[in-house]
């Protein structure tokens, strides 16, 4: 009798509480680049187990685990020769808020911060921007776990600025049972990129490729938009 097959090796996949593309509800792991990934790795016939942790616990997991699939993750310069890249997943706008309420505070550029704080992401590819800008952890940046952290201290005047995607800015507001009003976008950070899944650069080519192949085939048959409607309309 001819062996069977070797099972598939799951795809571990590490994410963070980013709402509304992935995020932890109960027992359950949910959201836009969850449920994408669920349908592209089974098309692909891949097992997958999915965990939500902060993002730099999620980082540092991923490194571990040649199976790993990192999202939602901001393609960078820097990060470009780290991973083997699926995607896009979804476009990606990033805004610097203030309360509404708050019409004393002002900003068109960063070099106008002063005395005031910044909430961010530990992190996160804005964290790293911000950085880079010359803002320093602890003085202009407020840094926590996640978006939900940092809407609790904006929303509590714990800091007078925060960094969020325009639509996980809604989201959060839902989330308060607040009108998305509340909050007043005062600049773009950046709106030039996009998420995508990350791979190990050890992973089997093949699976990235069967995982491609998988999303490519949900945006030619319209199962894309249709996911996508349900989640950002």
């Amino acid at each position: 009798m001819a062996a069977a097959a070797p099972a598939e090796r799951a795809l571990l996949g590490f994410t963070e509480n980013l709402a509304p593309l992935n995020f932890q509800d109960g027992v359950e792991v949910r959201g836009f680049s969850v449920e994408l990934l669920r349908k592209m790795a089974a098309a692909a016939g891949l097992p997958l187990e999915l965990q939500v942790l902060p993002w730099q616990r999620a980082m540092q997991m991923a490194e571990t685990q040649p199976t790993s699939v990192l999202f939602s993750l901001t393609r960078t310069p820097e990060r470009e020769a780290q991973f083997q890249w699926v995607g896009p997943i979804a476009p990606r706008r990033v805004l610097i808020y203030r309360l509404a309420k708050r019409r004393d505070l002002s900003l068109t550029q960063l070099n106008e911060l002063g005395q005031r704080r910044i909430g961010v992401v530990r992190d996160s590819a804005a964290d790293i921007l911000l950085q880079a800008a010359g803002l320093k952890p602890g003085i202009e940046l407020e840094h926590g776990l996640d978006d939900a952290t940092n809407v609790r201290k904006l929303l509590a005047s714990r800091m007078e600025f925060v960094v969020l995607l325009d639509w996980a800015a809604a989201w959060a507001m839902r989330q308060h049972k607040l009108d998305y009003s509340t909050l007043q976008p005062v600049m773009a950070l950046d709106v030039t990129r996009s998420y995508w899944y990350g791979l190990r650069p050890e992973a089997e080519l093949a699976v990235t490729r069967r995982l491609q192949a998988a999303l490519d085939a949900m945006r030619r048959d319209g199962r894309y938009e249709q996911l996508r409607q349900r989640y950002f309309g």
